[in-house]
């Protein structure tokens, strides 16, 4: 995969740049705002995955990435010190896919980069219309947006299919509420919190499934994969 690594420290990027070309990444440098949107000319360039630094030298990186959504839909993760809750939510209304603070642990940026990559061919409307997500006894078709549970299939709402598609389309992965809220709700209100519980429990109780989705205390949920 190509990956374009914008980050304006030489020594971090050289760092990063050699641990992924180690997983088989095939990695550009862009040292600004400008390089990174030049480098993403005509139409993405063929780049799977942006990794972007938000302190450039040129611009916001939150303005980057505001820009690089405007013209390609090619996932984009933000790499920051910036860890207060606004700020990733301001990244994730911009149109980030994640986001990973700084300082963050190499196997979970490598593990954060396949899945918002799995997620982009399981979103893109070209695909094998057969396309379904296996989770033990739940199968999760994604383009009839059907839910079956041994076979029986399971009445969802829009919204809880949704919640359901996110979190299984990363097994094991926490999502941040705000997170999930963004994606899924499309809105940074906090409000809205309360809802995601309700959509959460219903989701439980009708996959008869009470440990499906766990509850990271303080954070958020991730789906815990059943056994097959």
């Amino acid at each position: 995969m190509r990956l374009l690594l914008v980050e304006d420290d030489n020594h971090v990027a050289a760092a990063l740049s050699a641990v992924l070309a180690r997983h088989g990444f095939l990695v550009t440098h862009a040292r600004s705002g400008e390089e990174a949107l030049q480098a993403l000319v005509p139409e993405g360039a063929g780049f799977g995955v942006v990794l972007l630094d938000l302190g450039l030298p040129d611009q916001d990186g939150y303005e980057v990435c505001g820009k690089i959504r405007k013209r390609t839909s090619i996932p984009v993760i933000m790499v920051t010190a910036r860890s207060d809750v606004r700020s990733r939510i301001h990244g994730l209304n911009l149109g980030a896919d994640d986001y990973v603070v700084k300082p963050y642990d190499t196997g979970e940026l490598l593990a954060r980069i396949h899945a918002v990559s799995r997620r982009t061919v399981h979103e893109d409307p070209a695909a094998d219309s057969e396309n379904a997500l296996l989770l033990g006894s739940v199968r999760i078709e994604l383009p009839t947006r059907q839910v079956s549970v041994d076979g029986t299939v399971i009445q969802l709402t829009r919204k809880e299919f949704d919640l359901l598609a996110l979190l299984a389309q990363r097994p094991g992965v926490v999502f941040r509420r705000e997170q999930i809220i963004s994606e899924v709700w499309r809105t940074a209100w906090e409000g809205t919190g309360r809802t995601l519980e309700v959509h959460v429990a219903s989701l439980r109780a009708k996959l008869r499934m009470p440990a499906l989705i766990e509850t990271v205390r303080g954070v958020g949920y991730r789906l815990v994969a059943p056994a097959a």
